[in-house]
């Protein structure tokens, strides 16, 4: 009979400075930390948040009205999106198993693309499994260096991200001046040969979006692509929910570029690109994000499938969000707060403009009930930091009274 191993510790590392404590990011956050003990405001971020059905949510324990979700259509715990998630993860499982290109293609995939194509008036779509990737990805496939990325000023990281890593020369234009974007193509189109305009459907920190049938005339004159990020525009914008171009009452093949994502009106996590099939085909043979990553997993897939069934079968969650978006946009204004440009669609933005001031109402807000979320530089722009509310199809009249009343306790 053997004697049994006996197991020797290992010897300790020797004791060494970590040398990330000296890096410039770590100081910068050490510096918000202490600054924000001195003001005596609690830290906002990754706080474990317990989403909770109609519009509420659960924080430190308690429950309150939620205006931080960006579910704008209430979907989130819907029965059949549920259901079609743990048929999927029983079917299929939880992970795809790898790149959709190599062994990880799930029929649900397929499907999920159809029925996006078909939602968005695309010819074709390609879902990725994630959002940010999605856009990079997209941006540095269909352009290189010798071209030209123009994109708003308030555009979200990922589409600045993929500009730059596409090594396209980038240009902003002055959010929504539509004369700034016009004049920097006529001094910049001729020295490049692709050039991709990009914009978004609905601005997540402003509320707002562009006028896409100027913009449609700015890139047919200087023979330019545009690319429309519908991340927030997508089930909130037109009539069923089919985004900016329903919105704007036009065709929308006269894009060629959509990106969204399936995180918000959706309720899954990932992102797509719609448009010719060409572009798709581009896309699932050389965009990094598809190719080179594991596919989505099944059961979010089929979540997300499952929320544009019911987004096609009930547009009256659409037309209940901008009942709610326009009480809670009106309501701001009557107080005086402002608002910026909100359109009243999904997303009130209040604009206090000092960072102190917006983390402590965040927290003044939060013990009076009312989730929200305070929006800081560099996320906007220096002297905008901002309180900014979702609001969601699941709301009802008295939650847009009650984060109202708590906006007037606060202000007055």
């Amino acid at each position: 009979m053997s004697r049994p191993v006996r197991q020797r510790a290992l010897p300790a590392a020797p004791a060494r400075d970590d040398p990330f404590l000296q890096h410039p990011l770590h100081e910068e956050i050490e510096q918000e930390r202490y600054w924000g003990g001195v003001l005596g405001v609690r830290d906002p971020y990754y706080r474990v948040r317990e989403a909770l059905p109609e519009g509420q949510a659960r924080l430190d324990g308690r429950v309150m009205r939620n205006f931080a979700s960006y579910d704008y259509l209430g979907l989130n715990r819907h029965p059949e999106v549920l259901a079609a998630a743990a048929e999927a993860a029983s079917r299929w499982g939880i992970s795809a198993g790898g790149s959709r290109m190599t062994s990880g293609e799930r029929p649900v995939h397929g499907a999920l693309e159809r029925e996006l194509a078909a939602f968005t008036g695309a010819e074709a779509a390609a879902v990725f499994v994630s959002g940010h990737a999605t856009a990079i990805s997209v941006i540095l496939t269909l352009m290189g260096p010798r071209d030209l990325v123009v994109h708003d000023a308030l555009a979200h990281n990922c589409l600045v991200l993929g500009a730059d890593s596409s090594r396209a020369a980038r240009l902003a234009f002055r959010h929504n001046d539509l004369d700034h974007l016009e004049e920097i193509l006529r001094r910049s189109r001729h020295l490049h040969d692709k050039v991709l305009i990009v914009s978004e459907g609905l601005f997540s920190m402003s509320g707002d979006g562009p006028d896409l049938r100027a913009l449609l005339r700015i890139k047919q004159r200087h023979d330019a692509w545009l690319m429309m990020d519908e991340a927030h525009a997508l089930g909130v914008l037109g009539a069923t929910g089919r985004g900016i171009a329903e919105h704007a009452g036009i065709d929308p093949r006269e894009v060629e570029v959509w990106f969204g994502t399936l995180s918000k009106s959706l309720v899954g996590c990932g992102g797509y690109v719609a448009g010719s099939r060409a572009l798709v085909d581009i896309m699932r043979a050389r965009a990094p994000g598809l190719v080179f990553s594991v596919g989505m997993p099944p059961p979010v897939a089929a979540a997300s499938l499952a929320a544009l069934g019911v987004l096609r079968r009930e547009p009256a969650r659409v037309a209940r969000l901008r009942a709610n978006s326009r009480r809670l946009l009106e309501g701001v204004r009557a107080l005086g707060l402002d608002a910026g440009t909100a359109w009243g669609e999904g997303i009130v933005p209040v604009i206090l403009g000092e960072v102190p001031a917006t983390l402590h109402a965040a927290q003044t807000l939060e013990e009076a009930g009312i989730c929200t979320f305070p929006v800081l530089p560099p996320g906007v722009p220096e002297g905008t930091a901002r309180l900014r509310f979702f609001a969601s199809a699941d709301h009802a009249p008295a939650d847009i009274d009650a984060a109202l009343a708590a906006l007037a306790e606060l202000t007055g």
